[in-house]
Parts: structure tokens; C-alpha cells; sequence
């Protein structure tokens, strides 16, 4: 322990968010230093790194065919390995001191579903990058420590945690999880919604980066008494094969996000149908918590609270939690042990 002790003195150890849209990284002493993309550019001639996070965002869709866009993180879990590797990597070595000559004891938050095989992915992932020591830590539990819920009290605190690849929700007590539940619903299954809606509608077909800024810009999961509002969109006429635009309205992609929103409410609906009574009434006094990118999509809080009847609490900074809170597990190693898989 006293070894640990002093070495961490040596060492920048950081946190990282390992999302499938987005990897954010704390470092100890420093706060999040990183928030980047989770995407990689290849050569396919070489196999070398071109690009990694927002560059190689900038690429997808746009590269000839020499040069390959991956999003190593699919689902919450890692489709790429080698890819996940290099972007890893590539992020550690950004922030790491180079003068610390001891390697970073490294937390990373994880889908609460994730499975035996993907724990191991992950972890050898970021000891090959250059980890110390790895450990993992579910994604609601790190959020919940983020977003300041009193986790350690013996009273229920319900967070849902929105992401890219995977919609996490959890029940904490006394540090540890009652209940989870992870779907893999969240940001890039509305973006798919939205690319298959426009489709079968419009005959047109446009791409993830589109339908991305379409989401954030008309997308929304309750209707507000507020003007109508639309959006130029661009896309590939599928008939013709000509390049075509179009005016879509905010009724529209709120009725494309319809599918994937529901599965995310029928997910919480199961978690509050298998949550203790005792648990259940702290909810009820408390309300549910939202993080990640998905709390961010307008009229999500009121479309849940309409169907729950329950108080929910968008996180005041509901990107950076998951970030945060295995950051802040890095300071107090009891509280490591405790929730760490």
C-alpha cells in the first residue's frame, strides 16, 4: 500500500469515459483534460493511425478509399480492439506527463452489462496503452458519484445514465448496485432512427453526421407548445441518385425518435417494477437522475416524468458525469475498492 502510495505521487493517474461518441479523461489534480470523439482514421495500406477524435470525426463519410473512419466502441463495448488500443494510446499519451516516468493507474467507467470477455477487452486495452493498473467501474454508479447522489446512505438514489451505445439505469444503495439494467439504446440508435425514417419517408438517404445534427438540432421526445421549427436537410435522392434537399419540421423527428425513446422508458419502467418497496419510496422523495449526452435531447425530462409521475433531475453537467465520478474515486481508494467490478 505504501509503494502505491508513493508511486501515485510520481504518476498522472486519470479517469476515462471510454463512450462509444465521445472518450473523456480526468486526470488526478487536473480535472476532465480531454473530450474527443471515440473514432479512428487508418490507412488501409499500412494499418497506421491517420487520425484520431475530432479530426477523425471530421473524415467519416468523406474518405477515399485508401483511408478507413472506425468507431472502435460499439454498444458501449469494444468492436475494434487494435483500434481501441491505438485511440487509447494516443489519449494517455496526450495527457500523460512525459516527465512522470511511473505509467497512470487508470479507472474507466463500462456498461453495467458488459460481460466477462469485454471486462478483459477493455482492461488489456488500456495496460497495453500504458496502464499501471486497471480497474473498471460501472458507468451509473461513476455518474451517480458525479453527479453528487449520496451513494454510501442506506436510502435508493436511481440514475440514468444516456449514452452513445447504451442506455444504463441503476439503483444504488450503501455503495453497491440493488438493480441494473443496460440497453443498448441510446444517441447513435436515435441517429439511426432518424436516417431510417427520413428513408422510407423521403426516399433519401443521408449520413450519420447529418442525421446527428438533425437530432440536436430538431430532435426532441415531448411536444412543447413552442413555434415550429425546421431544418434544411441534404441527402442522396434514392431513386434519381441525384444530391437533393429538403425542409424537415421538429414533429417529424420527434416522431422518428418515438421507437428508441420508448424502449428507453419501458427499460425504466422494469427497473422501478424491480426495485425494493423500501427503495422505492426514496424515488418517489428523490426522482430519478439523468446523465449522459441523451439527457441533453429536449422534453426528455418532461416526456419521463409525465409517464412516471416521479420528480426527474437532469445532472448539471450530465456529459461529464460518468468522468467525474470515477475521477473522483481515483482520491479515495476505500471508496474504490467498494465500487470498483
Amino acid at each position: 500500500m505504501f509503494i502505491n502510495t508513493i508511486m501515485g505521487w510520481f504518476s498522472n493517474d486519470m479517469a476515462i469515459d471510454l463512450g462509444t461518441a465521445n472518450t473523456l479523461v480526468y486526470v488526478k489534480g487536473r480535472g476532465i483534460v480531454c473530450n474527443e470523439p471515440s473514432v479512428v482514421a487508418k490507412s488501409v495500406k499500412t494499418g497506421k493511425v491517420v487520425a484520431v477524435g475530432a479530426e477523425a470525426k471530421r473524415m467519416l463519410g468523406r474518405t477515399p478509399g485508401d483511408i478507413q473512419t472506425i468507431r472502435p466502441i460499439k454498444d458501449g463495448v469494444i468492436s475494434d480492439f487494435d483500434a481501441t488500443g491505438e485511440m487509447l494510446r494516443y489519449f494517455i499519451q496526450r495527457v500523460h506527463n512525459r516527465k512522470s516516468f511511473m505509467r497512470p493507474r487508470i479507472v474507466i467507467g463500462v456498461p453495467s452489462g458488459i460481460t466477462q470477455v469485454e471486462q478483459r477487452a477493455v482492461k488489456d486495452a488500456a495496460l497495453s496503452s500504458g496502464g499501471r493498473e486497471v480497474y473498471l467501474i460501472e458507468e451509473p454508479v461513476a455518474a451517480a458519484i458525479g453527479t453528487g447522489l449520496p451513494i454510501s446512505e442506506p436510502s435508493g438514489n436511481m440514475i440514468v445514465d444516456i449514452g452513445g451505445g447504451t442506455t444504463d439505469i441503476a439503483v444504488i444503495s450503501m455503495d453497491g448496485v440493488v438493480y441494473s439494467k443496460a440497453i443498448r439504446v441510446g444517441g447513435d440508435k436515435m441517429d439511426e432512427a432518424v436516417i431510417n425514417y427520413i428513408k422510407r419517408k423521403y426516399n433519401l438517404l443521408i449520413g450519420e453526421m447529418m442525421a446527428e445534427n438533425i437530432k440536436m438540432e430538431l430532435g426532441s421526445a415531448y411536444k412543447t407548445d413552442g413555434n415550429r421549427q425546421t431544418m434544411e436537410i441534404k441527402g442522396r435522392d434514392l431513386v434519381s441518385g441525384i444530391p437533393k434537399t429538403l425542409i424537415l419540421d421538429d414533429d417529424e423527428v420527434r416522431e422518428a425518435l418515438s421507437e428508441p425513446v420508448s424502449q428507453i422508458l419501458n427499460a425504466i419502467k422494469l427497473a422501478l417494477e424491480n426495485t425494493p418497496p423500501e427503495l422505492s419510496a426514496d424515488i418517489v422523495d428523490k426522482g430519478i437522475v439523468l446523465a449522459g449526452g441523451g439527457a441533453l435531447l429536449k422534453g426528455m425530462d418532461v416526456f419521463l416524468r409525465e409517464e412516471t409521475s416521479l420528480p426527474i433531475i437532469i445532472a448539471e453537467d450530465p456529459l461529464m458525469c460518468v468522468a467525474l465520478g470515477a475521477g473522483r474515486v481515483l482520491d479515495d481508494i476505500d471508496v474504490l475498492k467498494k465500487v470498483m467490478m
